[in-house]
């Protein structure tokens, strides 16, 4: 008697064992990660001109090979250029447009600009969060700053660093945040460039 429940017992284990190792193969538990960026294209658009910032890692910024940096011109003294950041996964096909889901998700991202001071540029945002729509369509309804478009203006001639950093879910009621002072934003770091900009 005991042996035959001893055995019951041990095919009726061994049938939820092979049950649960059977439901963990056909459907795997979706692993969070955080999305490729592969290509950052900011577009400065003023002073009859358009000058292309642009950053291309093929493997993300964890991946071992170097990023390629462009800047295809000089920007102009006493000017004002309209900015546009599109960011890109080019490793699929067809490729994500990682910059609309940015857009999906306003209220999560923020995009942060610190000038070098030998480098005489101010920057403000031209977006908020109520620009965007979310995934189900429905509209943001904060005026928080977003920064996939924001103003440049040029005052004298000068060289120096033009550095742009994507946060993720960071704190934009901390002190200064809104304003664009990274100190306490807090978030993950979604992209990180740094451009060498000359004003003439």
């Amino acid at each position: 008697m005991n042996t035959r429940k001893f055995l019951s017992i041990l095919t009726i284990t061994g049938s939820i064992l092979f049950m649960s190792c059977s439901n963990d193969d056909d459907n795997p538990k979706p692993v969070n990660e955080e999305e490729l960026i592969t290509k950052m294209s900011v577009s400065l658009v003023g002073g009859g001109q358009t000058i292309n910032l642009v950053v291309v890692d093929k493997d993300g910024e964890e991946g071992p090979s170097k990023p390629e940096v462009t800047v295809s011109g000089k920007l102009k003294v006493n000017t004002q250029y309209s900015g546009s950041i599109e960011l890109l996964n080019e490793s699929k096909n067809p490729v994500d447009v990682i910059s609309d889901e940015v857009k999906k998700e306003a209220d999560e991202h923020q995009f942060f600009y610190v000038l070098a001071s030998g480098l005489n540029i101010t920057a403000a945002y031209a977006d908020k969060e109520s620009d965007y729509k979310k995934e189900d369509g429905t509209a943001f309804t904060s005026a928080n700053p977003v920064g996939l478009k924001f103003l440049l203006t040029t005052t004298n001639a000068g060289t120096g660093t033009f550095r742009i950093t994507l946060r993720h879910k960071p704190k934009k009621d901390a002190e200064g945040v809104v304003k664009g002072d990274i100190t306490n934003a807090g978030g993950d770091t979604d992209i990180d460039q740094t451009f060498n900009i000359t004003i003439e």
